[in-house]
């Protein structure tokens, strides 16, 4: 008998379904969520199934996987957990931007909502994360600022408002760079494999 999905797993895989989407339009597969997952594909087939049976996400076989209404509460639910911690870890722990990702992986699922809400009122309700991804409302409010990565920036210039903290080795060199959350930057100024990691807002 298989074993059961635990809520620790069940949180992860709707946060990476969500994450995939929260800056390109395209859903995610059953293949990008087993490579996001370090999973098989025939393991993330039988979790996707299980996620469908409890309504969190839609999924057509071999193809897109999508999140329910009930899906999409949970995961922002997680992903207001994962930011708000990073937020605290960097502004009151001193930890690099670099550095949070991983732990905030695992205080995300050990924090009580008690404690989550007297870090958010402490921090005083901050509504981005040190790399500029909107931290959900208590409510579940997102608001994304109108964007596009740096390496579609065909001319002109632009404001960072979001760096992807999938590979920490490239939030390194934007720091030595000297580039952050608002820095501007122009088109043809750009390092190819940063300006994949990088969303600008257009000037």
């Amino acid at each position: 008998m298989a074993a059961p999905l635990s809520d620790v797993a069940i949180e992860d895989y709707l946060k990476v379904v969500y994450s995939h989407t929260e800056w390109q339009e395209q859903p995610i597969t059953g293949t990008q969520l087993a490579a996001r997952l370090g999973l098989s594909p025939s393991s993330i087939t039988e979790m996707v199934k299980k996620l469908a049976a409890r309504g969190l996400v839609e999924h057509v076989p071999y193809g897109a996987i999508t999140l329910t209404d009930e899906g999409r509460i949970r995961a922002l639910r997680m992903v207001r957990r994962h930011r708000l911690i990073e937020t605290w870890l960097v502004e009151r722990f001193g930890y690099g931007w670099e550095e949070v990702h991983d732990e905030a992986e695992v205080l995300e699922h050990a924090v009580s909502d008690r404690l989550l809400d007297a870090i958010a009122q402490e921090l005083g309700h901050p509504t981005v994360d040190p790399h500029g991804d909107p931290i959900p409302s208590a409510q579940g409010e997102v608001d994304r600022p109108p964007a596009v990565r740096w390496d579609t920036l065909t001319s002109g210039s632009g404001r960072i408002v979001r760096v992807s903290d999938r590979v920490p080795e490239l939030l390194t060199r934007l720091a030595g760079r000297g580039l952050q959350v608002g820095s501007e930057v122009e088109a043809g100024e750009r390092d190819a494999e940063l300006a994949t990691a990088v969303w600008v807002a257009i000037e």
